[in-house]
């Protein structure tokens, strides 16, 4: 049986692939190169834009159907088509956010670095590899793709967290990743086995025909029980719940958020932003194509979970997020709490709830990348990065300043950043239209409460103080400015997201 391969279709993570290798060769086999730390990432940038390239050209020919390659042969398949590969409007928007964001973070590393103490040719290597992983999740139809992507996306970062040598914090921050991702995945996998166990396939679109009763479970006689309740095992829900948690897990949502404030301080600020960005767009990714495509079926049982879980989520980031003093450590709680408000239009399964939660999650991402990159810049003359060392930003570093002011105001969801506005005003419609009040009022609250550690952050900003001036890198600049400058467009144009995310089928 030969397979025929699409190679167009999967030109992203193959163009990603193939510049890891290159560039793990290129390091060890030119150690001298002349300005290699410059080179290496020059080289790594430009594969992130290829690949970018190649998801803009899958846009522009997606009009018909979507793609799709590694099939099953069609005389294996007498029904719908059964592929483990597709490129639809879901997969391009978060590919496109993927590598965007992936951009953003390259430019960091050349920042990071350029200090040395990190091996320039494997961070690089590892952090194509991530890239790899979290573009080629959201075209993942089947269960083991699903896995085996999540899995690239979490592995390199144990390293990457734990490659500035010599740093109790990073060593103590990638042993806790390790271990978490480690216990999550265990978790996830039993679920996983256990749904395959029942429908006796891997394929998201069967597993989501066999629990909604349009087919029989195996070991069920067609016809004689007309209903999936009925007809499916109790042990179905234990897969459900157990696949969820395995999901939180990666989100950091609670009750297996404990994990986020540690590494993200402990990690290099470059690993942070990745974190708080790429590897959560992953895990929504997954989490969205396991309850809405495989396990539309099963929304009685997913959706009250993922709404407690949700409210719980950004109260607790919220809180935690008060008490914080370290730069870091509140961004850190702060993407918890974004984790809850993402997470709320899913819990209502409404026609637009991957809508609204995809453009939060673009949104999100633009405005907390701006936010890393001034830490990334004043981590550079303030060692313990805490809150008091932005006193007078604006003053000192007026373009720093101001940008992170910017940043501040639209994680808060208030003007002139309204950007953050316009994501939780999505957000807040489904929930209204799916009908659930409380939810809806929990995350009124939590808004407020998030507004004031984010003013309070901002009001140093602009409170003068001496402090020591900053020491810009070239690359820092690039960073900030298409960050904070993606962030003003979805301020003035909110529908250029909700247009593309509109347009994320599932194929």
């Amino acid at each position: 049986m030969i397979q025929q391969i699409d190679y167009f279709v999967i030109a992203p993570p193959l163009v990603l692939a193939v510049v890891a290798g290159l560039v793990l060769l290129l390091d060890a086999f030119l150690p001298n190169l002349p300005r290699g730390k410059t080179a290496l990432g020059l080289i790594t940038l430009a594969g992130v834009l290829t690949a970018l390239g190649f998801v803009v050209a899958q846009s522009a020919s997606t009009g018909g159907p979507p793609m799709r390659t590694f099939c099953v042969p069609p005389n294996l398949q007498p029904q719908a088509a059964l592929c483990s590969f597709v490129v639809d409007g879901f997969t391009l928007v978060f590919a496109g956010l993927v590598l965007v964001a992936a951009v953003v973070v390259v430019l960091m590393s050349m920042t990071e670095l350029a200090g040395g103490g990190i091996p320039v040719g494997e961070w690089y290597f590892l952090l194509l590899c991530t890239l790899v992983g979290a573009v080629t999740l959201p075209a993942s139809r089947d269960l083991i793709m699903l896995v085996v992507a999540l899995e690239l996306v979490s592995l390199p970062v144990f390293a990457l967290t734990a490659l500035k040598r010599y740093d109790g914090r990073s060593s103590e921050a990638a042993v806790k990743l390790f271990v978490v991702s480690v216990v999550s995945t265990a978790v996830m996998l039993f679920g996983v086995s256990l749904l395959y166990g029942v429908a006796g396939t891997v394929f998201l679109s069967r597993l989501a025909a066999v629990f909604s009763g349009r087919i029989p479970a195996p070991g069920v006689v067609e016809g004689a029980v007309p209903t999936a309740d009925q007809s499916l095992p109790a042990v179905v829900t234990v897969g459900v719940v157990l696949v969820v948690a395995g999901f939180a897990f990666k989100i950091a949502a609670v009750p297996f958020h404990a994990w986020a404030a540690d590494v993200y301080q402990g990690a290099p600020l470059p690993v942070a932003a990745l974190l708080s960005v790429i590897s959560k767009a992953t895990g929504f990714a997954g989490l969205i194509l396991v309850l809405v495509v495989a396990l539309s079926g099963q929304a009685g049982t997913w959706a009250p979970i993922v709404a407690i879980v949700s409210a719980l989520t950004m109260t607790a980031g919220n809180l935690l997020a008060m008490r914080q003093r370290s730069a870091v450590r509140l961004l850190a709680w702060s993407s918890v709490a974004q984790s809850g408000y993402i997470l709320a239009p899913l819990a209502v399964g409404t026609p637009g709830a991957v809508g609204a939660s995809t453009a939060y999650l673009v949104i999100y991402a633009a405005m907390n990348l701006g936010a890393f990159a001034v830490v990334l810049l004043v981590s550079r003359t303030a060692a313990r990065n805490e809150l008091d060392d932005y006193r007078g930003l604006v003053f000192r570093s007026p373009a720093a300043g101001v940008a992170l002011a910017f940043c501040l105001v639209c994680l808060a969801g208030l003007p002139p950043g309204l950007a953050g506005l316009f994501a939780k005003v999505f957000v807040f419609r489904e929930i209204v239209e799916g009908g659930t009040a409380w939810l809806a009022l929990v995350m009124a609250v939590n808004t407020v409460i998030g507004l004031y550690y984010y003013a309070v952050w901002a009001a140093r900003l602009f409170t003068p103080a001496t402090e020591k001036a900053l020491r810009p890198t070239p690359a820092i600049w690039p960073a900030m400015g298409l960050a904070v400058g993606v962030a003003i467009l979805f301020s003035i144009a909110p529908q250029l997201v909700l247009d593309a995310t509109a347009l994320s089928a599932f194929g």
